[in-house]
């Protein structure tokens, strides 16, 4: 079956059986969050770690049980950026490799932060998005690197967290159903053992340290991050939180329209 996961540091230890060997029979290929739906979407792909935004514009998926990318605390990784406060943002540069990200801070400006902005969508570069506009949003490694000393900064997960009591869901694993249909083996197991695998202590070490060099950001910092800003089991909180997402963005018009969720495998509830 063919993956398309994504490059982010916060994915690394969910594909942790795919590159050490010990989950066989897949065919990975990386990309960035918008693109991964999209190759899911053309059949490109079978599985995909989705941004949860695709998943109300994707028809025939199923959603792989127990695994998230989510947080019930401030992520550090989705950011609002700006040398203004909120009250003098007028245009917003959204950072071209999101879905999920942009949806929420259309939602959060429309619902929360005092009504709609004129939004322009831009490739990662904090520079050059605040060349032309008053705030940027920033998701994933670029976020982690901003220096907030320079800016004010919105976490965009703290903030969902602070008006709606909910954690967030950025993304989750999906399967086309078409694919799944014809594949016998347990995604759900195969998945939530990767992302346990992921965790254990001696190979979070490996990923923070090599990661570290990557982003060139202190291996405690990254590890903070991985274990107390990411949550990575999709369970009722959590679905409870994406299902209101869901129905605020579809009142925002940031999504198209609610969807119902669809599970394979096993009960939505396995973590």
């Amino acid at each position: 079956m063919r993956i398309s996961a994504i490059s982010y540091l916060n994915t690394a230890p969910l594909m942790w059986d795919f590159e050490h060997g010990a989950a066989e029979g897949f065919e990975i290929a990386y990309t960035i969050p918008s693109q991964c739906a999209r190759e899911l979407q053309a059949g490109a792909a079978d599985i995909g770690i989705i941004p949860a935004a695709a998943y109300a514009s994707i028809p025939g998926l199923s959603i792989i049980p127990g695994v998230a990318i989510a947080s019930k605390q401030p992520v550090r990784s989705i950011l609002l950026v700006s040398p203004k406060p909120m009250d003098d943002i007028r245009t917003v540069a959204l950072d071209s490799s999101s879905l999920t990200s942009v949806a929420l801070t259309r939602l959060l400006f429309e619902k929360f932060w005092g009504g709609p902005r004129d939004y322009h969508s831009r490739p990662p570069d904090l520079d050059g998005m605040l060349a032309e506009n008053d705030a940027a949003l920033l998701i994933g490694d670029p976020a982690l690197q901003v220096d907030r000393s320079r800016y004010n900064t919105w976490d965009l997960a703290e903030e969902w967290l602070r008006f709606t009591g909910k954690p967030f869901v950025f993304a989750f694993w999906a399967v086309r159903e078409d694919a799944a249909k014809s594949c016998s083996l347990d995604l759900a197991a195969i998945f939530q053992k990767s992302r346990d695998h992921g965790l254990e202590a001696p190979n979070l070490r490996q990923i923070t340290q090599s990661w570290s060099t990557r982003l060139k950001l202190p291996v405690a910092e990254l590890h903070t991050y991985l274990t107390k800003s990411i949550f990575y089991s999709l369970d009722e909180p959590c679905l409870e939180g994406l299902r209101l997402f869901y129905r605020y963005a579809r009142e925002c018009k940031a999504l198209p329209l609610e969807p119902e969720l669809s599970f394979t495998n096993a009960s939505p509830a396995l973590t």
